[in-house]
Parts: structure tokens; C-alpha cells; sequence
């Protein structure tokens, strides 16, 4: 593989096949989701929260300047453990500028809802992708709560950054059924919550990542999850809460882990082992899909860090064959869709996927750019309304070509660099700069496992 860059404002870089395998043992950066929760509620605990393993991306990073500038005290010390003196629920300050959220849609998100129940007024901003996405689906419960909000006009009617929005105190507790699937949405409701009197709930109809309920439990926070005669999950949260401080271990982050992982498979002569990823059920459904796809991954050395079950997976090269995902699973692997989209390019047969209509409202309408990408690369795809219909190359390597638009999107970017390992000309893309929100050191990584990343 080629790691090229071309100059200061862009970094296109081609990535290209290896003479041999992919091998060795690597670790992925912190799980990001669990990042920024980790700093968020220890951020409301009433003393210090030490926190290990954080993902020191720029999203997160994003996510502790804002809890900063309303009073939390986040410092790194020399190993590498983050300390957070939190100032209480309840007790972030009014913020004297701007909180700039860069590309990370969760930090905006999650804050929204940590403020929507403090008596303070906020202004969000972030750059031009984040700009894009729309926050309605946050705005339209936090304001039943009784939060007040002035947005910028979107395509469609969406409401969009840069916004402000004002808390309420005391705010309104309220029972709220998710529309659409989202862990985002539901989190924002329950940090809400959390300084809300009485009871709020989120009634869930379709499971999503729950980092939110197991962290919440373990600060201290009464919480409780139950099931109604349809399935689906009533979370209830009891409000004006006290958060102890804790001492937390990030696991690597499934969604970061995907890329080495189906690198490995689709390069052939392979043998990779990633360890210490998060296998929460709510987020390997990319694990489960590429399995059914005949791919060879192990889950060893299962345990239990810091109340997540974690493993090592080995992960050997594999003959890859199509497959028809479960639009019931799609909130297990939301972000993953665009590398399993490069792993059924080159498998075997065609692969259909559904229920996909989410990807088109990330940092990217990655259903539409993922289907540009690849058709360019040399992969046979049609684009449906919600997904993509693929037929595999049968294990043969893609043509390659470039360069490849991301978008500023990490996932599009990440996902044609592995596609380049598995390609006779290589793949160029055209800036990989956002894969700093989530993946420090990807290219790196890459070469630690014999991509030969050529600088």
C-alpha cells in the first residue's frame, strides 16, 4: 500500500494491495461512543472520574473543550489517563462562547440534551458536514421537556447547525416513543432526565446501543429497563440524580475495529488478531453479518471490563460469499455499513441491502456516496431508495481508480483505503483528514499489520 499526501490542505493518499497477508496483533483506539459518554457523566459526578483507554479523537475531544467551558476540569496526565472533576448534575455554567463541535453529530446531540434541563443558554456550531445534518429528532422531544431552540433552516424543512438553545429549570419530565431507531436520540432524553424531576422515559421499539443505561447504572443513577408485551424497551430514568465518580476502562471501538477486520478477511493469506474490542450485542452486527458470510472470526478471551463485555477477535482471510442483511439489525452496525459494503464487493454472489434509509443523514449520504465510490473502483452496484444491491467479484481484486470524494466522512474514507488492499491498481482518496475524528493513527496501524504504508 501507498500513503501519499499531496499537500497541507488536502491529503489524498493512494492505498494499494500488499505483496503478502496481512498479519500480527493490534489494538484499536477507545470505543468513541463510550469516550464521550465517559466524559459527559463524569462531567456530572459530584468528584474525580479517572477514565482510561479514551478515544483521543478530534470528536471527542470536541466533547471535553465544551464540558471545559462550562466548568468540568478534564486534564490527560503523562500515562495517558484522563482525571474529570465534575461539577454535579445540575451544575455546568453558562458557556461564554460558541461550543464548536466540529464533525461530531453525538457530541451535539448528547449536549443538547445535558443542557436542555440547566438554566443556561448555548450556542452550537460545527463545520460543513456537521452543518448539514439535521437535529429535529433531538430538538422535538427536548423541547416537550421544555427546552427552547432557534435553528438554522435545512434542506427539506430540517433544522441545522449552528443553533442555540436555552435549558429550562425545573424541565418537564415526559414519556417519549423513539419514531426511528436511534441511541443518540434516546441518550439525549435520558442526560435530560437526569436533572428533571420525577420519572422520564424512552420507550424504544427497536434495541440500540445501550452505553448509555450501563454507564448511567454504574454512576449511581436510578435507572431501570423493562420490556412490553411487543418487544420493545421502556427505559426509565428517576431525575435530579447524584453521579458518584468512577473509574473507567474504554474498550477499542467495534466500529473502528471493522476496518482491519474486513481487511483482513478480503486480503488473501491473512491472520490478524484485534484486541480488547467491545462485543456489546447492540453493536456487532457487522460481526454477525460477515460470519454469515463465511467469514473466520473468533471471539477469544471474552471478559468483562468496567461492566462491557470485551474480546480479542482473530480474524483469518476468507472466501466471502453474498448475503441478505436483517434491516432488524441495522442499529447493531449503523456505522459500519460502508466497509460491509466493500467486503460484499468482493464476495461471492450478489448481496442485498435494506433498511438502510439512517445512512443517508450521517456525516455523508453514504448510500449514495458508497455507491459512486465503488461503481468507480470497479464493483457492480445499484442504488435502491433505502440501500444497496452488490454483486461480488467472487474474491477477485477490484480494478481500483480514484480519486474517491469522502465527503468529509471518516467511514467513506476508511472504507476505500481497505478497498485499495484488495484492488490491482489501487485506491485513491481524495482527503483523509477526517478519519482524525475517530481513527488517530489508521494509516499506521494498517502498516503495523503489513500494509506497507509508504510515507
Amino acid at each position: 500500500m501507498q500513503f501519499l499526501a499531496d499537500d497541507d490542505r488536502n491529503q489524498s493518499m493512494t492505498f494499494r494491495a500488499p505483496a503478502k497477508g496481512l498479519s500480527g496483533r493490534v489494538a484499536v483506539p477507545g470505543d468513541k461512543s463510550i469516550s464521550h459518554r465517559a466524559l459527559m457523566f463524569s462531567a456530572l459526578a459530584v468528584g474525580e472520574s479517572r477514565v482510561e483507554g479514551l478515544l483521543e479523537g478530534e470528536d471527542v475531544l470536541a466533547t471535553a473543550a465544551a464540558l471545559r467551558a462550562m466548568g468540568a476540569r478534564i486534564e490527560r496526565d503523562g500515562e495517558g489517563v484522563w482525571h474529570i472533576a465534575g461539577v454535579g448534575v445540575g451544575g455546568l455554567l453558562q458557556p461564554q462562547q460558541a461550543l464548536e463541535m466540529g464533525n461530531s453529530g453525538t457530541s451535539t446531540r448528547l449536549l443538547m440534551g445535558l443542557l436542555a434541563s440547566h438554566d443556561l443558554t448555548a450556542t452550537f456550531t460545527g463545520d460543513a458536514s456537521l452543518s448539514k445534518r439535521p437535529m429535529g429528532r433531538v430538538i422535538e422531544p427536548l423541547s416537550r421537556m421544555g427546552a427552547e431552540f432557534t435553528a438554522t433552516p435545512g434542506v427539506k424543512g430540517s433544522q441545522t447547525l449552528p443553533l442555540t438553545m436555552r435549558g429550562l429549570v425545573p424541565a418537564v419530565p415526559i414519556e417519549y416513543r423513539l419514531p426511528v431507531a436511534s441511541a443518540q436520540v434516546k441518550s439525549a432524553i435520558l442526560l435530560a432526565g437526569l436533572n428533571t424531576p420525577g420519572i422520564t422515559r424512552v420507550i424504544e421499539p427497536e434495541a440500540t446501543r445501550d452505553h448509555s443505561e450501563r454507564m448511567l447504572r454504574g454512576f449511581g443513577a436510578e435507572l431501570t429497563v423493562e420490556q412490553d408485551g411487543e418487544g420493545a424497551r421502556i427505559i426509565s430514568i428517576r431525575g435530579e440524580a447524584e453521579l458518584r465518580p468512577q473509574h473507567i476502562l474504554v474498550p477499542g471501538d467495534p466500529s473502528s475495529a471493522a476496518f482491519p477486520l474486513v481487511a483482513a478477511l478480503i486480503v488473501p493469506g491473512s491472520d490478524v488478531t484485534i484486541t480488547g474490542i467491545g462485543i456489546n450485542d447492540t453493536r456487532i452486527g457487522l460481526v454477525r453479518l460477515l460470519q454469515a458470510m463465511g467469514g473466520d472470526i473468533e471471539l477469544l478471551d471474552v471478559r468483562d471490563e468496567g461492566g462491557e463485555p470485551v474480546a480479542d477477535l482473530h480474524v483469518r482471510a476468507s472466501r466471502l460469499r453474498g448475503v441478505e442483511n436483517d434491516p432488524a439489525d441495522v442499529p447493531s452496525m449503523v456505522d459500519e455499513f460502508p466497509v460491509a459494503f466493500v467486503a460484499a464487493a468482493l464476495a461471492e454472489g450478489r448481496s442485498v441491502f435494506r433498511g438502510l434509509e439512517e445512512l443517508r443523514v450521517k456525516e455523508s449520504d453514504r448510500i449514495a456516496v458508497m455507491a459512486q465510490g465503488l461503481r468507480a473502483i470497479g464493483a457492480r452496484v445499484e442504488e435502491t431508495e433505502d440501500g444497496l444491491v452488490i454483486d461480488g467479484t467472487g474474491g477477485e481484486p477490484l480494478a481500483g481508480g480514484g480519486p474517491i470524494a469522502t465527503h468529509l466522512d471518516h467511514r467513506i474514507a476508511m472504507s476505500f483505503a481497505v478497498a485499495g488492499l484488495a484492488s490491482r491498481n489501487g485506491v485513491t482518496i481524495d482527503d483523509m483528514r477526517p478519519v482524525e475524528t475517530s481513527f488517530p493513527g489508521f494509516a499506521p496501524l494498517l502498516n503495523r499489520i503489513g500494509a506497507g504504508v509508504e510515507a
